[in-house]
């Protein structure tokens, strides 16, 4: 799988380190609902289709990035800087 970098142009999966699925809201950290931090912590959808996930160029420009990836077909649709994007509001479901 090659993701295109904004900064190094397309590079192989293999220099990339997995960060996390950016569609998860984070409970706020005052809550005491057990039941929130329990889903958030062990309850992963397993989504079949367009996907956002966070992903940073470990062996190269060290940049995180949103990457909206097709989980069936590995298909690369989109890529953002993530901060770019969480700024725009496009990291949010």
């Amino acid at each position: 799988m090659l993701i295109p970098c904004p900064h190094c142009g397309p590079r192989d999966l293999s220099e990339f380190s997995y960060q996390g699925d950016a569609t998860r809201t984070r409970p706020d950290p005052a809550s005491t609902d057990m039941k929130a931090w329990h889903d958030y912590v062990y309850n992963r959808p397993n989504p079949a289709g367009p996907h956002r996930e966070y992903w940073q160029h470990a062996g190269g420009c060290r940049t995180h990035l949103l990457v909206t990836r097709d989980t069936l077909t590995h298909e690369v649709q989109a890529v953002a800087f993530a901060r770019a994007a969480l700024n725009d509001g496009a990291g949010k479901p």
